[in-house]
């Protein structure tokens, strides 16, 4: 079940909302959430519902024990052995057999390989379980005496999936007190609506189109149909596949976001239109904030950071952007992904500093997006021989021409849609809807109209999106694998 889908917004979140404002005081409200959180990690396979509750037992046992330990060394040595659990039980599951898979190629053994289920989510509250016990160690956050509470932040369905990576420390004080007003209400259903809308119609449809310039390369022949695309096909896939990555996760962390408001939580921002950005550092202070700054506060500056000498900076930030590229994944792509912009950054950094400084914004900000597509390309392609047949492609090294009356039919036919979605990605509705509120203020009769649109735009959001999920198999959700 993802947020997307009809049964979930017309059944299990109302029934959630429906049970939890029914309870009196926040401790029944928080059985509630934790009931419907565990429903729904179940929902896709309640065998790895044990895993989580598991891990999740035994790192509430470690961050107690971190908290009781009187030496820094037995602190330590608690500290390692739960990092150590989580790691190890992250890397059976969802590179181990990637692992074989390599040896296998290498050496010829093993003959068979099992192949291993990736639980839903487990990249996202792994690091949240391992934020939460170097917090309680760092005495940033006090460990959480109740087990029922801890299970909760872990599993609220609002974020255990696919994120954003919540710290314990951000919502701490809400786990056991909160309040919700009626601005908080409408708030959240409007962004929860916001995001459903930028899912069903432009998400969707963006990953639909890239399928149809590229050919859908996942397909047993896509190798060879892909060799025949022309030029323009190819490029515009890509230009798709990074709109639909941007919208699809922005919604689905818009959504979080907003069912959190309704109940109460306040989760950090995960997206800053990173499209805007105008260098690729930026874009990584923009995009996925939750992971960045979980890889800056838990890895690179215990490393280090950039308070140590060039030549361990650069060891530094290679082992950020490993880290980062095999997290999205076990295959060689996100390796490669990881590395360019490893790549990137360190010229940005020292090859060329402030180089995008003295550029027109305007260049600047071409030259993002054509590495950031060229990012996103190396991410969708996880065979290496189709990425290199696209590469070609765009080149027009397979004999594959630059543009098709087919390629002209499809861009024509969806030119307007695909406006529509490029502005989707830009922070433009947002500020029209600050300048109308603005004026809206000056006069009590346009105040009134202001306060009709903010009610009227959710329900109209909510009908426009379930007209383009009734009916559409095609509903994936891209980090829902992560």
């Amino acid at each position: 079940m993802v947020f997307s889908d009809l049964l979930f917004i017309f059944a299990f979140f109302p029934l959630n909302m429906l049970f939890y404002c029914l309870m009196p005081d926040i401790p029944r409200k928080n059985r509630v959430l934790l009931i419907f959180s565990l429903i729904f990690y179940a929902w896709a396979g309640p065998v790895y519902l044990l895993l989580l509750v598991g891990m999740t037992f035994a790192d509430w046992v470690v961050a107690l024990q971190i908290e009781r330990c009187r030496t820094p060394k037995g602190r330590k040595g608690m500290l390692a052995a739960g990092c150590t659990i989580n790691l190890t039980l992250l890397c059976i599951f969802k590179y181990l057999t990637f692992l074989l898979e390599n040896v296998q190629f290498l050496f010829g053994v093993p003959s068979e390989i099992v192949e291993i289920t990736l639980p839903i989510g487990i990249s996202f509250y792994t690091f949240q379980l391992l934020s939460y016990m170097v917090d309680v160690y760092r005495t940033t956050v006090r460990a959480q005496r109740r087990f029922t509470t801890l299970l909760l932040y872990v599993s609220l369905f609002h974020q255990c999936i696919a994120g954003p990576i919540v710290r314990y420390e951000t919502v701490e004080s809400e786990l056991t007190s909160r309040s919700v007003s009626s601005e908080d209400l409408a708030y959240g259903i409007r962004r929860f609506t916001v995001g459903l809308a930028k899912k069903a119609l432009f998400a969707n449809y963006c990953g639909s189109l890239a399928d149809t310039f590229l050919v859908a390369t996942d397909a047993a022949n896509g190798a060879a149909t892909l060799a025949t695309r022309p030029a323009l096909s190819i490029l515009l896939g890509s230009i798709c596949y990074t709109m639909q990555i941007y919208l699809d996760f922005s919604a689905y962390s818009d959504m979080a976001i907003g069912m959190g408001r309704m109940v109460g939580f306040h989760y950090l921002e995960n997206f800053l239109y990173p499209y805007q950005s105008t260098s690729i550092t930026e874009f990584w202070r923009r995009w996925h904030i939750s992971l960045s700054s979980f890889f800056r506060d838990y890895l690179y500056i215990p490393l280090g950071g950039s308070r140590c000498k060039r030549s361990r900076i650069i060891l530094n930030t290679l082992v950020v952007w490993v880290c980062t590229g095999f997290w999205h994944g076990a295959s060689w792509n996100y390796m490669l992904w990881g590395l360019f912009y490893f790549a990137m950054l360190c010229l940005e950094k020292f090859v060329f500093p402030n180089f995008t400084e003295r550029m027109p914004r305007i260049a600047s900000h071409l030259y993002v997006l054509l590495v950031v597509n060229f990012g996103w390309m190396l991410f969708r392609c996880e065979n290496l021989t189709w990425l290199g047949i696209e590469l070609k492609g765009l080149l027009g090294l397979n004999g594959n021409g630059f543009v098709s009356y087919e390629t002209l039919t499809t861009l024509k036919s969806n030119f307007i849609f695909l406006l529509a979605a490029a502005l989707a990605c830009t922070p433009l509705v947002k500020r029209l809807g600050e300048r109308l509120a603005e004026l809206c203020q000056r006069s009590l009769r346009l105040t009134t109209v202001y306060q009709t649109i903010l009610a009227v735009i959710p329900v109209a959001l909510t009908v426009v999106a379930t007209a383009c999920l009734v009916g559409d198999s095609y509903n994936p959700f891209l980090y829902f694998r992560f």
